[in-house]
């Protein structure tokens, strides 16, 4: 299809790209500008395009269910850090409901650079095939894909064949998967791009990868025979050429921002160093028992050094070059290395890995029993070339270490392969045995947490006449089937209900990643953490819907934001007042910062509601998660943490702490479960209330009238809320 490409205007293209890879048609259309201003970008874009193509019947394989690549209107603009986040939408495999997931590098500004504001893949291709979006040529077209089935074959045989047309490398971004998307529920999207700064084998120059990780989307797009989606483009020239209300002021904003980062996070975080391993050593603090180890049953331990930000800093990571996955970032955080593989195909190669982020370090170290930074390397490496997300792997793994441990699997079950905690070798087997599914375990484990926990159940009451399934639930590390991000929760109580309720994705940190100020004591009240878990997803979502990544704000702390008062300093707003005046400049609005974010919740009541409509009356028993994440799980494991439990149990009881310290450890371990649950649940039902929903989790149709969401709904959806309400 030839096409004209639309010039951007306050940050937007205003047309819709969708392709039906099914039939092999392309369709070019406006973006409504009501359903634009109402929905921003992003997320809530992509939310209100699925909503528009699903009905209750469709399910996450059907062709019908469309796969959205949404970037939002302050993505690409690289005079302002953190600009890189694109967001992919889909219904999740894994969990059933909308699955939504972001991932940075250039994909999404290239994409709002060929003239569209998203891309909508429908159908099912009969072979497989690849999207080709050339801009410079005007031409959008569906090819045959070339043959490789693994990520980064396909990345060379695309770089290959579009530099021998005469493209220049620094022109071709694209997105893949690979053949374990295709064999998982959890297969990732890697989007890819050309970082022109790195050298390796004496070649200057070579693709890294972000990732789509969560909630399946991967396999999905490997469903659709869709192995690939290439961009060709190239950044906008002259003068304000983003289409900004006012360009000054943009820049202006851009330049404070780039100050903040460039003076703070070396007395921080450091990520420009240690990228976001560098979180490591603080969850692994004592005081904060918050680094899952051995599937989150405690949550530090001495080792955690070895696998630490600082250890990859100085050993592993490769700091030549730019590190920032978009230019105009000068927090450069994407970090990575070379390590020698030992397993696989490719076994003695020397591999470039970019990571691994905190959630890989920690997932495929402390919660295993690992403490190897080159093995955590390498499996990150795996999963990235087979195209599974690291974290659910991770988990799934974990649990499955556990169920071991516990005697609710045998050496038969698990194919002769000794999962205990520490094995490398046996975890990168596994991780080659999920991605092919060359096991009934591992193909088992590759559907997802869930239909894990029925197949064990079925083994082991087969082999003991009893089901230990409710037991097992209890430290499956999920929520409504989504795998956890690596964050033990014990000691946060806003953490646990972001992860019960805050995030209807399941559970997964994007919508309010509480848990580090809750530690440090920015939540003193019940009302506080309440009110964190409305103020903090509006910003964090709100991120997602304007194409922008959270590091600079969430990890930079600007020190104006300390002398405010009558705030939150925790939510950084001295930062926020700088994006708001790049919000302002490009859109040519002038809102707050709390104005701008509240629009967030627009989508946020469309998620809520999207998920009514599969979870129906139950949608607010969903709202939960494991006693794993909650508190001690078992006797053996309240003692362990004994000194601090019978401090926290003694203020509950009204009791000294020797006559605490005097009660039978079951009896001690059952009251403080109780008071926890309780606590859970009665943050949860004041989130509701906050929200304007009622006590099962629902929107109540006067919010959804009284936001605005209603006139958006279609028909079917107003009818079942109507009919969920009554």
């Amino acid at each position: 299809m030839k096409y004209t490409k639309s010039a951007l205007t306050h940050g937007y293209t205003n047309k819709i790209l969708t392709i039906d890879v099914g039939t092999g048609t392309f369709l070019a259309t406006e973006l409504d500008p009501r359903i634009r201003d109402y929905f921003l970008g992003g997320r809530g874009l992509g939310l209100y395009l699925l909503h528009e193509r699903i009905t209750l019947k469709t399910s996450p394989r059907d062709p019908e269910n469309p796969l959205i690549l949404s970037p939002g209107p302050l993505g690409g603009i690289p005079q302002f850090p953190g600009t890189s986040k694109c967001m992919a939408i889909s219904l999740s495999p894994l969990t059933g409901i909308p699955g939504i997931s972001n991932f940075g590098g250039h994909f999404g500004a290239y994409l709002k650079y060929a003239g569209f504001d998203a891309l909508v893949v429908t159908g099912k291709s009969e072979n497989d095939a690849m999207i080709v979006i050339d801009a410079l040529r005007g031409d959008i077209s569906l090819m045959a894909a070339p043959t490789g089935d693994l990520v980064f074959d396909l990345e060379q045989q695309i770089s290959d064949l579009f530099t021998e047309k005469g493209y220049d490398r620094k022109s071709i971004v694209f997105v893949t998967t690979g053949i374990g998307a295709g064999k998982t529920s959890y297969g990732c999207i890697n989007s890819h791009y050309f970082d022109p700064t790195k050298s390796m084998d004496g070649i200057r120059g070579f693709f890294r990868v972000k990732q789509a990780g969560r909630t399946g989307l991967g396999s999905v797009m490997f469903d659709k025979k869709v192995k690939a989606i290439v961009i060709l483009s190239e950044f906008p020239r002259g003068e304000n050429p983003y289409g900004a209300h006012d360009w000054e002021k943009v820049k202006e904003a851009g330049m404070r921002l780039s100050r903040v980062v460039r003076e703070e996070d070396p007395k921080a975080l450091k990520m420009s160093r240690k990228g976001s391993a560098g979180l490591i050593a603080f969850m692994n603090k004592e005081e904060y028992q918050s680094l899952p180890v051995n599937n989150y049953q405690v949550g530090s331990d001495s080792r955690a050094e070895n696998i630490s930000g600082k250890h990859y800093a100085e050993t592993l990571f490769d700091h030549r070059g730019r590190d920032g996955c978009f230019p105009g970032c000068n927090l450069r955080c994407t970090k990575g290395g070379c390590v020698t593989l030992t397993t696989g195909r490719d076994k003695n190669r020397i591999v470039w890995v970019d990571g691994p982020e905190y959630e890989t370090a920690a997932g495929f170290g402390s919660n295993l029993g690992m403490w190897n930074p080159k093995f955590i390397m390498e499996a990150n490496w795996h999963c990235d070339n087979y195209g599974i997300d690291t974290i659910t792997t991770a988990v799934i793994i974990a649990f499955l270490m556990e169920c071991c441990q516990r005697g609710y699997l045998t050496k038969e079950d698990t194919d002769g392969l000794e999962l205990t905690w520490g094995n490398e070798d046996a975890v990168l087997t596994f991780i080659h045995q999920i991605a092919l599914q060359k096991t009934e375990l591992s193909k088992t484990a590759g559907r997802g947490m869930l239909p894990l926990i029925d197949w064990i159940s079925e083994r082991y009451a087969g082999r003991s006449g009893a089901s230990p399934r409710e037991e097992l639930l209890k430290f499956a590390m999920q929520t409504k089937g989504l795998p956890f991000s690596l964050y033990r929760t014990h000691r946060s109580l806003s953490m646990q209900g972001s992860y019960a309720a805050a995030s209807d994705i399941g559970a997964h940190h994007s919508a309010a990643w509480l848990i580090k100020i809750d530690l440090l004591g920015g939540f003193p009240t019940f009302r506080d953490k309440a009110r964190a878990l409305i103020s903090y997803p509006r910003v964090r979502l709100g991120n997602d819907n304007l194409g922008l990544c959270k590091l600079p704000w969430v990890d930079v702390f600007n020190p104006d934001s300390g002398k405010m008062k009558n705030t939150d300093i925790y939510i950084n707003p001295a930062s926020q007042e700088i994006y708001a005046d790049f919000y302002n400049g490009m859109l040519g609005t002038n809102m707050t910062w709390q104005e701008i974010f509240e629009q967030t919740d627009h989508d946020i009541n469309l998620q809520r509601v999207m998920n009514a409509m599969v979870f129906g009356k139950d949608t607010g028993k969903h709202d939960w998660i494991p006693d794993r994440a909650i508190g001690p799980s078992d006797d053996d494991l309240y003692e362990i943490e004994k000194t601090y439990h019978d401090v926290e149990l003694s203020k509950i009881l009204g009791k000294s702490l020797a006559e605490t310290e005097r009660l039978k450890t079951s009896e001690k371990r059952a009251i403080l479960m109780s008071h926890r649950k309780e606590q859970l649940a009665e943050l949860i039902r004041t989130y509701y209330d906050e929200r304007g929903w009622n006590s099962s989790g629902l929107p109540t149709i006067a919010t959804l009238k009284r936001i605005g969401l209603w006139e958006f709904l279609n028909e079917e959806t107003r009818s079942g809320i109507s009919e969920l309400s009554s």
